[in-house]
């Protein structure tokens, strides 16, 4: 009789905590459909910057990561030398489970995670594997504020994650008035990505790098798209035509050197480790130091990664002190 009571009751507190569990249960949209997700996940698998910087702005220590990069091939022990930008948000260990867009899934097993975030342009083809291992949420990198809220959803952080927005969107409004002079006197940002002088690449209507300058209120200058019957947001052009162009009144160059960076001993040269092949080529360039922007001063380096790389609160803070770093600098010269 009292093991018949005392199996009893066991089962009563089994199915009371599962009916527990099934009430705090949220289907979470995304990229690839939707995933339902009980509890708080605690072994999370991080694929990618775009969703690293998330969780860590929402106080949430991931238990694996795979960079865009590959700059450390083993176990992240000492995350401040070893993530770009994020890792000194981080205070324990973290499994590196290889390059963000093919992940090793041997490795992401063995951590066992409940929850796996990733980008679906990045993971996509993916989904159906990783989904078998642990519920799975793809999102867009470009939609950095459903991203935050997706993520605080399926953690539990959703007023966090809306406090979070908020505070980036004042910091961004109390930036666009510190910006005004400069805007009314030099209104026009030419915008361009390389590694070298040899691509030069326009990105004006996507990504984060372009649309803070926008909402700082700048005006990009846009080159001629080489098919405009193809709606590609990318735009390669060659340094002949840039004398061509509508007048820039300032440039800004971000550079994406990311060859080599297992060369690199830590993360504290590796801003500059993207910036210094661009740098060099273009102040060395006869038709780059023609042009009324190079002749003013108004040149400006900006490491790629920062902004194509980080695009929610923490990199927002990132990218508006650098801006202000360079921009306000040379205006107050």
């Amino acid at each position: 009789m009292v093991a018949l009571a005392i199996m009893s009751c066991e089962q009563k507190v089994e199915e009371t905590s599962s009916l527990k569990q099934e009430s705090n249960c949220r289907q979470v949209q995304h990229q690839m459909g939707e995933t339902k997700i009980c509890g708080e996940p605690k072994r999370i698998v991080a694929l990618g910057p775009h969703v690293l910087e998330p969780l860590i702005a929402l106080k949430i220590h991931p238990v694996a990561f795979g960079d865009h990069v590959s700059f450390y091939r083993k176990d992240y022990t000492n995350p401040s030398q070893q993530i770009p930008y994020l890792g000194k948000y981080l205070n324990e260990s973290i499994t590196n489970v290889g390059v963000a867009n093919t992940p090793n899934i041997e490795a992401i097993l063995k951590v066992k995670p409940d929850l796996i975030l990733g980008i679906k342009d990045n993971n996509g083809n993916q989904y159906e594997t990783l989904s078998k291992i642990a519920p799975t949420i793809m999102l867009d990198w470009d939609e950095p504020e459903e991203n935050m809220r997706a993520i605080a959803l399926a953690t539990n952080r959703s007023a966090l994650a809306e406090q979070l927005l908020q505070e980036t969107q004042a910091k961004i409004t109390q930036a666009k008035k510190e910006f005004l002079p400069i805007v009314k006197k030099d209104p026009k940002v030419l915008l361009l990505y390389g590694e070298g002088l040899q691509e030069l690449i326009s990105n004006n209507s996507k990504g984060f790098c372009g649309s803070l300058i926008k909402d700082l209120g700048f005006q990009l200058v846009s080159p001629p798209k080489s098919n405009p019957s193809i709606p590609d947001t990318r735009t390669v052009i060659s340094l002949e035509i840039l004398p061509q162009l509508e007048k820039a009144d300032s440039i800004i160059l971000f550079g994406y050197n990311f060859s080599q960076t297992e060369n690199l001993k830590n993360m504290d040269n590796f801003e500059q480790h993207q910036l210094t092949k661009l740098q060099q080529a273009w102040e060395k360039n006869a038709i780059a130091q023609s042009l009324e922007a190079s002749k003013e001063g108004r040149v400006y380096y900006i490491p790629a990664y920062l902004c194509a790389g980080l695009t929610n609160s923490i990199g927002t803070e990132l990218y508006l002190n650098t801006l202000k770093q360079q921009l306000l600098l040379t205006e107050k010269l």
